[in-house]
């Protein structure tokens, strides 16, 4: 058995593991469920639905599990348009949009993502889902409260002592610590930059002395042996992404399974070039061209409008070179399995090594 953790009693889950809510060409509802019947804690990446998504897939996971789930939105800003940067972006990225035949003049004028607003609150509201996590920022005092009164347990991510200080304020019931080795978004708002970063090892134990809530380790945990190490820097759970992508429930294409199962630790990189924030993913010709550059990006999320067209060819016609692969630097450590199988095997290697 796991020792009490303040995450397992709070959440009710067997396990103090976390699905990380990702975001993929498909739905993730059939992982989160059974991470979730598994005894783990599911969770949903829902930045990019509309309410009617949200809405279903929330029936879906009640009809399917008893087990909490989390649903996870991003709060970014609107994005602002710079003429300059937006011409210097279609500039930079011609010469690749002419390799894959693009004839297409995108700009960064369309969002292609909604912010978090009073609508998808007054939905999660009605809903009341057991967990709703926060990327890129502070939760308004009005949306904190009003979760809080319907039942809702709050997280959100931080990349530095700083920022989870600013959570611990806000009200924020648990706090995931990010770590630099982390796949995909970085959920930094305060630090923002490629250049800055604090590894998992370092940030996790300062986090857990700097805040009054339970801290979630979360960055290049692959395996049993770094669960054990992120409860002996005083975590109460983990949160895994990398890890889950590999298993049979989760809809990524063969390449992109592929890339995992044959992954290397120098791999990835922290880069703008999908998306306009520091994101990780393996490299490719166009990631390592743009992070080259050293000039702005436009806004998260318009950056998409550019990016998106290649990452379009490269699913369309299986080519490695133009997908946007997101994953951290464990990946080497993933194992394809079924998710419940997962759980009990990282449960099995995590317990072997706490146990006195």
């Amino acid at each position: 058995m796991w020792p009490q953790t303040a995450i397992t009693g709070l959440l009710n889950i067997k396990h103090p593991i976390i699905q990380a809510p990702m975001i993929l060409q498909k739905p993730l509802a059939p992982l989160a469920i059974t991470v979730s019947n598994a005894g783990g804690l599911g969770s949903l990446g829902c930045a990019e639905m509309t309410i009617e998504e949200v809405e279903k897939a929330v029936t879906t996971l009640r009809k399917n599990t008893d087990g909490p789930f989390n649903l996870n939105f991003f709060l970014h800003k609107e994005p602002g348009y710079n003429e300059q940067i937006n011409r210097q972006m279609l500039e930079h990225l011609m010469p690749f949009y002419k390799k894959i035949g693009f004839t297409g003049i995108p700009d960064s004028r369309t969002s292609p993502l909604n912010v978090f607003n009073d609508e998808m609150l007054s939905l999660l509201l009605d809903l009341s889902p057991p967990v709703v996590s926060f990327h890129f920022g502070v939760p308004q005092p009005h949306v904190v409260k009003s979760l809080k009164q319907v039942g809702c347990f709050l997280m959100a991510t931080a990349t530095t002592v700083n920022e989870a200080k600013i959570l611990d304020q806000a009200g924020i019931d648990a706090i995931i610590a990010q770590g630099w080795e982390a796949g995909g978004h970085r959920g930094s708002f305060e630090t923002n930059y490629e250049e800055v970063g604090i590894g998992t090892l370092s940030l996790v134990p300062q986090v857990v002395d700097a805040v009054r809530v339970p801290v979630i380790a979360a960055g290049g945990i692959g395996d049993g042996r770094g669960i054990a190490a992120a409860f002996a820097l005083g975590a109460s759970g983990v949160s895994m992404g990398t890890a889950f992508l590999t298993c049979l429930e989760t809809p990524i294409t063969d390449q992109h399974r592929g890339a995992l199962l044959n992954a290397k630790d120098e791999d990835t990189q922290l880069s703008r070039a999908f998306s306009g924030r520091p994101c990780r993913g393996k490299k490719n010709p166009y990631s390592e061209t743009m992070i080259n550059l050293h000039q702005p990006f436009t806004d998260f999320p318009t950056m998409y409008n550019f990016s998106g067209p290649l990452k379009k060819y490269g699913i369309d016609n299986n080519d490695l070179e133009y997908q946007f692969l997101l994953y951290g630097q464990s990946a080497s450590l993933n194992r394809e399995l079924n998710a419940t199988a997962l759980i009990e095997v990282l449960a099995e290697e995590a317990l072997a090594i706490m146990r006195p």
